[in-house]
């Protein structure tokens, strides 16, 4: 599978299908595969483009300071690197903050932006759980740690699926590649870092913010600021489904991806 070596990295990522460049960035303790769900609507519209955050997954996982813009340059280097020039962006959660900064940084590189689940800043709640998510790792396995972070991401309905609960846990403790206590503690950090709220009017092109009506970890009033703040920007709630709506409602996510992408106009989409 491929890497790349980037700003002090081995970075991997993984390219699917053809068309226009889409790239999709996951987020805190999720790798490229957390999209796994949707890839099958996304791939028969466009050449989807995914890869593993440092730290996760197959990257380099460094045990130094991680930053947001850190992680935005490594997303920019690696598009320079495979010869991308733009790329419509969607991105979830943490992914969703490095998404940002990816257009304010780099905003030649972005046709489009789609945030879900994502925030500007958060607040003091919000903040209390991922310091907490940082720090538990060194003290509980990885089983337990599922455990308590689980309800935050989804909802009493999909806790009542008979077994899926146990078996997502199960597949993460089986994972072969999960991540570190440390990259887990590096991300919680850089998460808490880092604020757009001054410069979301920064962001000029076309933008869908998407969350779930019942997502408990970042709620929609998270979403709403980030509608409120990037001119022009759409706004989509889904009406079923908390946090972990890539798992959740996969097929209702790809269907507002792809119906918010089809009614781009030709200078954006050509």
């Amino acid at each position: 599978m491929p890497k790349v070596q980037i700003n002090g990295i081995d970075l991997f990522y993984d390219i699917k299908g053809a068309g226009e460049p889409l790239l999709l960035i996951a987020g805190f303790l999720c790798d490229h595969t957390y999209w796994s769900l949707l890839m099958p609507s996304l791939v028969s519209h466009y050449q989807v483009i995914r890869l593993d955050n440092r730290g996760m997954g197959r990257s380099s996982a460094p045990d130094n300071p991680y930053s947001i813009k850190q992680m935005a340059s490594d997303v920019a280097a690696l598009l320079d690197r495979i010869g991308i020039d733009k790329v419509h962006l969607v991105a979830h959660s943490m992914g969703g903050q490095i998404a940002q900064e990816l257009v304010l940084t780099h905003p030649q590189k972005i046709k489009s932006l789609m945030l879900i689940s994502s925030w500007a800043e958060g607040d003091e709640r919000f903040n209390s759980i991922i310091e907490t998510w940082g720090d538990l790792p060194s003290n509980i396995d990885l089983k337990l740690y599922e455990k308590v972070v689980f309800p935050w991401i989804f909802t009493d309905e999909f806790y009542s699926i008979p077994g899926m609960i146990e078996g997502l846990i199960e597949f993460a403790i089986k994972y072969p590649f999960p991540p570190s206590t440390r990259t887990l503690y590096h991300h919680s950090r850089a998460i808490l870092g880092n604020d757009t709220t001054e410069r979301l009017k920064h962001i000029h092109c076309p933008t869908l913010v998407m969350v779930g009506k019942q997502d408990i970890l970042t709620p929609m009033k998270f979403s709403e600021q980030l509608a409120q703040g990037i001119p022009n920007a759409e706004i989509v709630v889904l009406n079923r489904g908390g946090h972990g709506l890539l798992v959740e409602s996969p097929d209702a996510v790809a269907s507002v991806i792809l119906n918010f992408l089809a009614k781009l106009t030709p200078a954006y989409t050509s």
